[in-house]
């Protein structure tokens, strides 16, 4: 089993970065990959980007390419999201996610991939 605890939310203004941590405990070695997600109100959860925990392999929506940067530190079990040029629309609770086994290898961007959420970090941005 995995936990995943994310922190580094926040209040920020129109233009500015944040970078969102998860840490990971348990077995994350048996993980491969880990993912973030985002919910605005009122909105369906959706994929931001996926990572390997080596690092070698990065997966991004298309829409979230460019101003989001998804990293993993192995050493620390920590997966990194790096959001530059923060919008208004960028307000959400963002998630980290674990795969399930099936797909411990994959770089997937369903939400029904993932069996392992933390408890996700606010993120506002004023305008």
């Amino acid at each position: 089993q995995v936990q995943l605890v994310e922190s580094g939310g926040g209040l920020v203004q129109a233009g500015g970065s944040l970078r969102l941590s998860c840490a990971a405990s348990g077995r994350t070695f048996s993980t491969y990959t880990m993912a973030w997600f985002r919910q605005a109100p009122g909105k369906e959860r959706e994929f931001v980007a996926a990572i390997t925990w080596s690092g070698e392999r990065t997966y991004y929506a298309d829409s979230m390419k460019g101003r989001f940067t998804i990293s993993s530190d192995n050493a620390k079990n920590t997966v990194y999201l790096q959001i530059n040029a923060l919008k208004p629309e960028d307000t959400a609770v963002y998630y980290c996610a674990a795969p399930q086994h099936y797909y411990r290898y994959s770089l997937k961007d369903t939400k029904d991939a993932y069996d392992t959420w933390g408890q996700g970090t606010q993120v506002t941005v004023s305008s």
